[in-house]
């Protein structure tokens, strides 16, 4: 196994967000967030993009835009994700998925936030990223259940999680062992350890490009019988539906 960093690595952590990236031929989507990032008005971060060992530019882009970047050959969000908490060098870690659109005002917004309610986790509520009506709905029925959630059974996705680096530590990060479902699981135990809520100063946009390509029927289906399979008997270590990181 094979895991090389490339940027300029701290040994202590200080008080600002660790942007972590997980990658897979991401050269489409790569650009955006990184430029969504670097407009936010906002300094106090780095970005890390964590990435498995992509056949695209995604490693060029990420240099040329300043980026820590590691890579390593085992291929999983969960892996990617690990990856880089391990180099972070912020106290809160803030993972995005490479296809995320930010709105204006998030990073300062969110950090604040989360310090100030002295939380250990928190998830983001989404908007989708198509004109279609449909996704209202979704928007709508995503905001109620993660709501109500917060309170009672922590639910959110992991196209957005910020938590304490100290609890990601604590908790041995993310369960690399899970198929599917490692961001429901991530939350589920680092809530345990302090406070979960949902943000609310900002949200972030969700992309529906799975949706488009796979089919909506199909991808609500996998993520019921995800959602179900995990509620009865825990994290899905088994290949239930298929699923494949970096094919969207």
């Amino acid at each position: 196994m094979m895991i090389k960093v490339f940027g300029f690595l701290h040994a202590n952590y200080f008080n600002m967000i660790s942007i972590i990236i997980p990658t897979l031929n991401e050269e489409k989507y790569l650009p955006q967030i990184l430029r969504d990032i670097k407009s936010q008005g906002f300094s106090d971060y780095e970005i890390i993009v964590s990435d498995g060992k992509s056949e695209d530019k995604t490693k060029e882009i990420a240099l040329a835009e300043k980026c820590v970047f590691v890579d390593d050959e085992n291929r999983s969000p969960a892996r990617q994700r690990n990856q880089g908490a391990k180099i972070a060098k912020g106290d809160v870690l803030l993972f995005l998925d490479a296809d995320t659109s930010l709105p204006d005002g998030f990073l300062p917004a969110v950090y604040n936030e989360f310090k100030s309610r002295d939380l250990s986790v928190a998830g983001f509520y989404l908007k989708f990223n198509s004109s279609s009506k449909i996704y209202l709905l979704f928007d709508f029925f995503y905001h109620k259940i993660c709501w109500l959630g917060q309170y009672f059974f922590p639910a959110s996705v992991g196209v957005g999680m910020l938590s304490l680096k100290v609890k990601h530590d604590q908790v041995g990060g993310f369960d690399e062992s899970i198929f599917i479902g490692e961001d429901y699981d991530y939350i589920n135990r680092l809530a345990k350890t302090g406070s979960y809520r949902m943000i609310i100063s900002s949200f972030l946009y969700f992309s529906v490009r799975r949706l488009e390509k796979e089919g909506m029927v199909r991808v609500l289906w996998k993520w019921f019988k995800g959602g179900v399979y995990f509620l009865v008997r825990g994290p899905i270590r088994k290949k239930i539906v298929k699923y494949e990181f970096g094919q969207y």
